[in-house]
């Protein structure tokens, strides 16, 4: 969906300062580089991939049960999260684990989805995925292959320190038990404002900021703020992605996208 003529949230200024004033040094900043083990990994198996057990230790009553076609090679994201991200191309399904390590003949995870890639159907209200907010993640990475192309045609995926209780649509769940009105909701929908200038801006950050203005980034987590998740590729340009790094936060407004669900 693009959000470049949505209305601007009454909310917007709030939300903004709430985010630059709760972590992080109110700059943009890519969460993924030419370090392999940097961003989060993904793969594509066929459809004969064999299926195997997944044992969920933390939200299995939120979680769509195995078995899962995740190999048991399948690259797992550095870090605290673990996630790891599968893609099965002849079902165009996509499944998603949280915290998970290899267990026996399978694997287990804190929590897992399964998402129908021709479907848009959302997972039920309160419900989590391997993301705190719902929502699949590999759809809001940024790829190295769309940036290689010119153009990202989707919005991207990105952190903020702290949330409120609450979400708005295409996000179900939420990860605070604030109330605070000022706080982003999960599925907050923000967009580089239109007169941000981007003509100094080149390569690889050039495409992910015209991407920022047309489509936006979505809050899908609790993290680090304004960190924009991309997929793990060598490939990556460092220097050019380190431009973002002068692009404020202030230069972001949220847009109204729906209800807030509490």
């Amino acid at each position: 969906m693009r959000v470049d003529t949505l209305p601007v949230d009454s909310r917007s200024p709030a939300y903004i300062s709430s985010i630059n004033g709760s972590g992080g040094n109110g700059f943009l900043h890519a969460d993924f580089g030419a370090d392999p083990t940097y961003g989060i990994p993904y793969v594509v198996v066929p459809g004969s991939q064999p299926m195997v057990p997944i044992v969920f230790n933390e939200y299995g009553d939120e979680s769509d049960p195995g078995p899962y076609p995740v190999p048991l090679n399948a690259p797992v994201e550095a870090g605290n999260d673990r996630h790891v991200l599968v893609v099965q191309q002849d079902a165009c399904k996509l499944y998603e684990l949280y915290h998970a390590a290899r267990s026996g003949s399978g694997w287990s995870a804190g929590s897992g989805a399964v998402f129908d890639l021709r479907s848009n159907a959302l997972r039920p209200d309160g419900w989590t995925s391997a993301d705190a907010a719902g929502l699949p993640i590999l759809p809001g990475l940024v790829r190295y292959d769309e940036v290689a192309a010119g153009r990202i045609n989707h919005a991207l995926r990105f952190t903020v320190s702290r949330t409120q209780r609450g979400y708005i649509y295409p996000a179900t769940h939420f990860a605070s038990s604030s109330t605070d009105p000022n706080l982003p909701p999960m599925g907050l929908r923000l967009r580089l404002k239109p007169d941000f200038d981007i003509s100094g801006y080149h390569g690889q950050a050039r495409v992910i900021l015209e991407a920022l203005k047309t489509y936006g980034m979505i809050v899908a987590d609790n993290g680090s703020s304004w960190f924009i998740s991309g997929a793990t590729d060598s490939r990556w340009n460092d220097d050019d992605l380190n431009q973002l790094k002068t692009v404020p936060g202030s230069a972001f407004e949220a847009v109204t996208t729906g209800s807030i669900h509490r």
